[in-house]
Parts: structure tokens; sequence; C-alpha cells
């Protein structure tokens, strides 16, 4: 079954992103015809707004920090009787530390699914695999991740955009299923990529605009999360976050000094903790190590077959 990606519904689904606008305007000079849908508080309600908002069957969805390239509409998708029903997601290309992986990627979804998934704000609370993520029980259906990579994200614009997105991803690379690994055996079972990507977060960004803030807040997730008794759960809560940010954090907003000896003091927690290599670079070595990877990750993308997913 071959589907035009061109066919399909687009849908830009932001919430407070101070680049919002202009990802919106990026994206609406390539698809006229995409949708915005804005503000909406929770990831599952947030994504039962946008297959509202779809007037076909399969939608292609665009997160509000995230620029497209204009090729993704060229392509065709391939769905088999197993990917018939599934959601899919490419890699995106993070600015800040140059990682390329699910995480805001694009996405394509069906109607009836999201209009029948329960995650998030919404999740059974027995259900810890589906608490904080969209890709791991709590729903009915395949969820398929792409090896194409089509976006870019763009989450350093302000110091809370920057610090939120890697606080996030440093609570969310510390959980298996779900459920937190354990301290002692963390490096044994973690699942490799996503202790690489942990790894990147926490070092990587000293060259960008607040990249010094993502390595804070990333160290601050993987600290709390593993070394704490703190409520994971709350990683999905925007709202909690906005309020921490305020409690801890926006006082010094301005103050580099303050990010830099913070981020460094989590880290020798982290590395006496958790023994996971913990390295403070200078903006030249952080550029270098990005130049250097991805160009290899994007060696490792497999190529797609005559333009077909």
């Amino acid at each position: 079954m071959l589907i035009d990606v061109a066919d399909l519904d687009v849908i830009f689904l932001s919430y407070d992103e101070p680049n919002a606008d202009e990802n919106w305007a990026d994206l609406k000079s390539k698809v006229p015809w995409a949708t915005r849908v804005h503000g909406i508080d929770g990831s599952d309600a947030a994504h039962r707004a946008a297959g509202e908002a779809s007037n076909t069957e399969r939608f292609i969805l665009v997160d509000g920090d995230n620029k497209v390239k204009e090729n993704f509409f060229n392509l065709q998708l391939n769905l088999t009787s197993v990917s018939r029903n599934a959601t899919l997601r490419w890699r995106g290309l993070n600015n800040i530390n140059g990682l390329m992986y699910g995480n805001g990627g694009l996405s394509c979804w069906t109607k009836d699914f999201v209009a029948n998934m329960n995650s998030h704000e919404n999740s059974d609370p027995t259900d810890k695999a589906s608490l904080v993520e969209f890709c791991y029980g709590g729903n009915h259906g395949e969820y398929l991740a792409l090896n194409g990579c089509f976006s870019t994200t763009y989450n350093n614009k302000t110091p809370y955009q920057a610090w939120r997105a890697g606080f996030r991803e440093g609570v969310k690379m510390c959980l298996d299923r779900g459920d937190k690994y354990n301290i002692e055996t963390l490096q044994e079972q973690a699942v490799a990529r996503n202790l690489d990507h942990l790894i990147v977060w926490m070092n990587i960004g000293a060259d960008v605009d607040n990249g010094t803030w993502a390595m804070l807040g990333a160290r601050q997730g993987c600290e709390m999360t593993m070394c704490t008794n703190w409520d994971w759960v709350q990683v999905r809560d925007f709202k909690y976050l906005k309020s921490f940010w305020e409690e801890n954090l926006q006082q010094h907003e301005k103050d580099q000094d303050f990010a830099q000896q913070k981020c460094i003091d989590i880290g020798e927690k982290i590395k006496y903790k958790l023994q996971l290599p913990i390295i403070d670079m200078p903006a030249e070595q952080s550029k270098f190590f990005k130049e250097f990877f991805v160009k290899k990750q994007s060696n490792d993308v497999m190529e797609l077959d005559n333009g077909r997913q």
C-alpha cells in the first residue's frame, strides 16, 4: 500500500515554544495546506486535538520547535500489513548536540490511534510504560522508528526552552519502559543507545546559544531521577517544569557563569554516584565532536529506496 506524504494532512503542534511562529511560517511556505493546533495542555490531549484537526485518516505531525526539509513531502510511504495501522516516527537532528534520533522527529499517526490511546496524563497509573511515552504500552497499535531524517529541532531559543529539552531527555533516558534503572547497575541495564544519548545530552552543546542550559537540564534530570526520590512522572507536566524553572533557575537565566558552575557541580555528583563520563568541554571541542558525530550518524542512516519509506 503506497501513500504519498503530500496527500496527507500536516498538523503543526505547538505549545509555548518561543520560535513556534517562525517555524510555523517556514512550514506554511512549504506546505500551504498545513493546520496549526496550539496551546493544548497535556501530551495526550494535544495529540488527540491534532487528530481531530486532520481530514485525512493518516496525518503528519510537526512539533513546534521543528523545521522540516522540503524533500520530506516527496516521500512515499510503503505500508505493509504490519505497518498499515502503525505510528511512524522519523529521526530528527537536534541543533544543540547533533543527536539524530526519534526525539523531535516528524511522525505519522492515524486518527483512530490518537482518538483511542491513553498515555501521559490520561494513562492508567498502574501502567508505567505509558506514563511519559507514546511508544510503549497503554495503546493498541504498533510503533515503528524509521531511519530517515527530515527535520531539525531548534530547542535552544531561550535558556528555559534549552533547559526543559535537556531535563526531559535526562529523565527519560534513565527509564526502562517507564521504570527507572537501578542505580548500581545502570550501565549494565540501560539500552546502549539510550545511554549514549544521555551522555551526549549531558556533555555536548557549549558551542550553541543556551547549550549550557540544555546540558544542565540533562544532568539535573538524570541526577534527580537516579539519585533522589523525586517523582519522575512529573516530567510529562509542562506546568510543573515551568514552575520548577521559575522557583529555582529563572533568576539566574542571564548568568552564564552560574549555569556553568551548576552544570559542573551536578556533573561531579553524576560521576561519583553513577560512574558516567562527564566532561566540561569548551565550545571548540563541542563543535568538533558534533561535526564528526553528525557525519557518522548520517552515514549510519539507511538510504531511502527510490524515495520510499
